[in-house]
């Protein structure tokens, strides 16, 4: 029998961003429902996708690790030894001179740290069964969600699940990807920015050890990505540091030229990693995970409407060559839970998701990741295409980085801003 069932707030995505943002509104004893399309996991079903590495990684900022400690999540991952820490970070060009070297070999600092989705994912969930949250968050999960109906800025938002009953919160939240339903249902726009480029993601087995270094080479084809992954065997472990994360872009004509090449010979891949990489580490011994999806760049032209807000992907998405997609889904979370408890506690209790707050929450998220788009955009333009391969244009490209990487305080600027601190 359908039932409706009222709350604070309606978070609809499950992923990492929407389970956090759950997770942050729950320890501040706000009433939220968190609605998450994909079945809920058993004990079993976590352990078992746990024995496998997983090709894809995030690379977490300073910032998110600082907010998902918050949450009690990384406390878990940490515990698990499921993560990569990375002190340094080198960035070069094949053809030029110069290069950027983030972090002090001789002084090891934190700069971030490499974690596959799901371990990321399984210690937001075990977060959610813990008493001092569980109280106040409610998880809904294996249900779609079929419409979006709108009663008024008193009431809010009624959403209809697939199974026939009825949410209502006084805020919803779209925190659903990039293809977002909440966004299409309100009736917000989308700029967007076709790269023509496909990225091929895989996990790989170098023959030197990749030292707690994330290393980026920028190729005339697209950048190339080599991420430090978790040591998951104790084959690993007994010889660790050597497994990585592909991240490699390339005009999409190649990369499916690649991807078919490699189903005639499954050495193909691996051999012109090798080659692409400069053999940085060597030879590739293993290869495994492939994957590839399709580039581009996307922006909400509004994160907010009347009773509704969007964060992460849903709000924005940009080139992976930084790896900070994730990151500003995250800065997006601080940001609107400051907003929001800031004007519950002026309001003693009264005000919740006013438009008025949100709009706050816009003003300071959606020109900051307008910005980093757009210097994604440029840095994948400047190195990449056509216009890349002009003579002039690689020599002021080649000189710009030699001399950038030698003036140490811009460096550790620049290595500020990629924290997210």
């Amino acid at each position: 029998m359908a039932t409706t069932t009222a709350t604070q707030t309606l978070i609809i995505g499950g992923g990492i961003v929407g389970a956090t943002l759950a997770l942050k509104l729950a320890q501040q004893q706000q009433k939220v429902t968190l609605i998450d399309a994909r079945p809920e996991l058993t004990k079993e079903q976590w352990q078992q996708k746990l024995l496998q590495r997983d090709a894809r990684v995030f690379a977490l900022s300073i910032a998110s690790i600082e907010l998902l400690k918050q949450v009690g999540a990384w406390q878990l991952i940490a515990q698990s030894g499921r993560k990569a820490d990375y002190t340094q970070m080198q960035v070069w060009q094949q053809d030029g001179k110069g290069e950027l070297n983030f972090g002090d070999e001789y002084v090891p600092q934190l700069l971030g740290s490499m974690v596959e989705p799901f371990v990321i994912e399984h210690a937001l969930y075990q977060r959610m069964a813990a008493e001092d949250v569980s109280e106040y968050l409610t998880l809904v999960a294996g249900h779609k969600v079929t419409l979006l109906d709108w009663l008024g800025s008193q009431q809010g938002y009624q959403v209809h699940l697939d199974n026939g009953d009825k949410l209502q919160g006084k805020l919803l939240i779209g925190a659903d990807g990039r293809g977002s339903l909440v966004r299409r249902e309100a009736g917000i726009g989308l700029d967007t920015l076709d790269y023509n480029q496909t990225a091929i993601c895989c996990a790989i087995k170098t023959q030197q050890p990749h030292r707690a270094t994330a290393r980026q080479l920028m190729l005339p084809t697209g950048t190339l990505a080599l991420l430090p992954l978790a040591d998951v065997t104790e084959d690993d472990k007994a010889n660790p540091q050597h497994w990585q994360s592909v991240v490699w872009s390339l005009p999409r004509n190649r990369a499916l030229e690649l991807l078919q090449l490699n189903e005639e010979d499954d050495d193909t891949l691996r051999r012109e990693l090798a080659a692409a990489s400069q053999y940085a580490l060597g030879d590739i011994e293993q290869l495994e995970s492939i994957a590839s999806f399709p580039l581009n760049a996307q922006q909400a032209k509004h994160y907010v409407k009347e009773n509704l807000v969007l964060v992460g992907d849903a709000a924005h998405g940009v080139h992976p060559l930084a790896g900070q997609g994730l990151n500003l889904g995250m800065l997006d979370v601080a940001a609107l839970v400051e907003e929001l408890m800031t004007d519950y506690e002026r309001s003693g209790g009264r005000c919740w998701g006013e438009l008025a707050t949100l709009r706050r929450y816009e003003r300071a998220r959606r020109p900051h990741n307008s910005v980093m788009m757009h210097s994604f955009s440029l840095m994948n333009w400047l190195f990449a295409g056509d216009f890349a391969a002009l003579r002039p244009v690689q020599q002021i490209r080649s000189e710009g980085m030699y001399q950038v990487g030698k003036i140490k305080p811009l460096m550790r600027f620049f290595t500020q801003k990629a924290s997210g601190l």
